[in-house]
């Protein structure tokens, strides 16, 4: 090219245009540094939201079952809900098998959770460590094909804090990850390909936010469609929800994240005292599961000067236009949005996530909307199996269904009391079983309508529960006895033991449940009251991720002893066959299916 032409070009430039220029040939991404430095924050960001600063390859532990990935650590431009250009860190998650579907691998915007404000509570940290509690909805999508692509959100960069909540932020930060994501050398996502957004709680708010912003702010992204559920849609009703309640340290953090991020909207000086101050900082050392539990029930009016309760400081016009800014049903959502909530949910009340769908359905956006019927941690997991599916139709091409003329009377919220122990209950859980006999080589299913009922209280680690199974005839070939064997499972008595949950989202059950076996006929002929002289112990011991109550559920196996079989004329023959050590056990226990509303 001429110089003299070159340089008469740039300086007829305008002085915006010439910026926007230079910026954009100075933000070409490096390889960043591989130890902890790569989290540093920019002196400054003068590029595009969705420029990618530095990257760097990883190695993310996802967990037993991962499936082979690509992964890199991403350092981006992003905007901050004020309007600012901040840095965000993330990670690129890229399945290693060749996606075999039709058009270019369709790439998962995944908005995760509440994670706590700790800078090494980032997923991008916790890919590393293999402690992510999210990883299970991550895997699934991995396997499936798709890409994923997880935003830290703004805040976990050295020398920032978190600014939790800030939902035009959270939302900016994750469709800012898909353009920052295609600048990766040899990457194999292509900008063609179709998006979907997934998230859940703060994640349904950051997922929903994005829906909300999308075609004003990345209107070059394919979005095939937008899964967010258990949305904090109105912070003033969520935040009555929460003070005094068993989510109190969502409250109080969402406290540290608006004032960090709105310092005169939120003004901790003239608000916070002392120990509120001290409790704020504390809740910036600390994981989401340890904030939970140290903070259960406390009031926001106990770490305010004066002990001003949540509805003096909403009273502030600062304060309540803070909150405000942050509720959703803005805009109407242009693609199909897939909408679901806990009716048990603990955290996040069901009724302003409802009035969020009827605000979507009113402004015209197809929305469905499903009502699992557990709390809020049980309905992350349990609805993922559906979001995948749903996001699946919506990449391949399938007409989404709106649930938005349904006349049905709206659910009502069957969340278990606030204010003391943190207790999930199961209420008739679907049970799976089965108990195989070692002498005979025989398996003996449970009735598919056989149901577990538990209340497991975590702030007291009990465990109170109980069986139900109808009675069944089960076909068991012994020897001279015909083929067909009558038998009852009566359980005797509670299912009794422990339920924890420690700072790592790991999930602790040890528990006894104790039946009765009955031979009640043999090839249909009664043969009176034949059974076990003392009921059979089924030890119930599951050590695993908070994931697994909504993911699977909760798998108890084992092995376990048959007492004696008395109290009819073949007692004998019966005992050799089918009592002793070694009689092996399956139980599964998961939520029962969601309704759409």
């Amino acid at each position: 090219m001429n110089p003299t032409f070159l340089r008469q070009t740039i300086l007829a430039m305008p002085v915006a245009a010439l910026a926007l220029a230079v910026s954009s040939a100075c933000a070409a991404p490096i390889v960043g540094p591989t130890d902890a430095s790569f989290y540093t924050n920019p002196a400054a960001v003068t590029g595009l939201h969705g420029d990618l600063i530095q990257y760097r390859t990883t190695a993310a532990n996802l967990g037993a079952g991962a499936p082979a990935t690509h992964a890199w650590n991403v350092l981006y431009q992003s905007t901050d809900s004020r309007g600012a250009a901040n840095a965000v860190s993330g990670t690129v998650l890229v399945p290693t098998a060749v996606w075999s579907g039709t058009g270019p691998r369709p790439v998962i915007l995944y908005a995760v959770g509440t994670h706590g404000l700790a800078q090494g509570c980032a997923p991008s940290r916790q890919f590393e460590k293999g402690s992510d509690y999210e990883n299970a909805n991550i895997n699934a999508a991995l396997k499936a094909g798709y890409a994923v692509l997880v935003s830290d959100y703004a805040g976990y960069l050295i020398g920032t804090k978190s600014t939790y909540m800030s939902g035009q932020s959270q939302g900016n930060a994750t469709l800012d990850i898909f353009k920052a994501a295609l600048s990766i050398p040899s990457v194999g996502i292509s900008s063609a390909a179709k998006v979907g957004i997934w998230g859940y709680s703060q994640g349904g708010q950051s997922a929903a936010w994005a829906a909300e912003q999308l075609s004003a702010y990345a209107p070059e992204i394919n979005v095939a469609g937008v899964a967010a559920g258990g949305i904090p849609a109105d912070f003033i009703q969520t935040a009555h929800y929460l003070d005094a309640n068993l989510g109190a340290s969502f409250l109080a953090s969402a406290v540290s994240g608006l004032a960090t991020q709105y310092p005169k909207g939120i003004p901790i000086n003239l608000i916070a005292s002392n120990e509120g101050k001290a409790e704020l900082a504390k809740l910036n050392t600390e994981c989401v599961f340890t904030a939970l539990f140290d903070l259960q029930n406390k009031s926001l009016s106990s770490f305010t000067i004066g002990d001003q309760p949540l509805d003096d400081l909403l009273g502030l016009e600062t304060v309540n236009a803070t909150l405000l800014a942050q509720g959703l049903g803005k805009q109407k959502v242009t693609v199909p949005l897939y909408q679901y909530h806990g009716q048990a949910d603990e955290f996040i009340e069901l009724n302003q996530d409802l009035a969020l769908r009827k605000y979507y359905c009113s402004v015209g956006t197809n929305v469905a909307f499903d009502v699992y019927p557990s709390e809020h941690i049980v309905t992350q997991f349990q609805a993922a199996p559906n979001v995948l599916s749903w996001l699946g139709d919506r990449f391949a091409g399938k007409a989404a269904q709106s649930t938005c003329a349904n006349t049905a009377a709206e659910p009502t919220t069957t969340a278990n009391k606030g204010g003391g122990n943190f207790v999930v209950s199961l209420k008739s859980w679907p049970l799976t079983a089965s108990v195989g006999l070692k002498t005979l080589k025989q398996t003996v299913y449970l009735p598919a309508t056989s149901t577990f009922s538990a209340e497991t209280d975590i702030t007291g680690k009990t465990l109170n529960g109980k069986l139900s199974v109808p009675d069944f005839k089960q076909s068991l070939k012994i020897i001279g006895l015909g083929s067909q064997i009558g038998m009852k499972v009566t359980p005797v008595g509670a299912t009794t033991g422990t339920a924890s949950l420690d700072n790592d989202g790991q999930l602790h059950v040890h528990g006894t449940a104790y039946a009765d076996i009955t031979i009640t006929s043999v090839s249909g002929v009664p043969v009176g009251t034949c059974k076990t002289v003392t009921p059979v112990a089924f030890p119930l011991n599951f050590d695993g991720p908070i994931s697994s109550l909504g993911n699977g559920g909760l798998v108890f196996t084992g092995t376990t002893t048959f007492p004696q079989i008395k109290g009819c004329i073949i007692s004998a023959i019966l005992t050799s066959m089918m009592s002793g050590a070694g009689q092996t056990y399956s139980f599964m226990v998961a939520p029962p299916a969601p309704v759409k509303y």
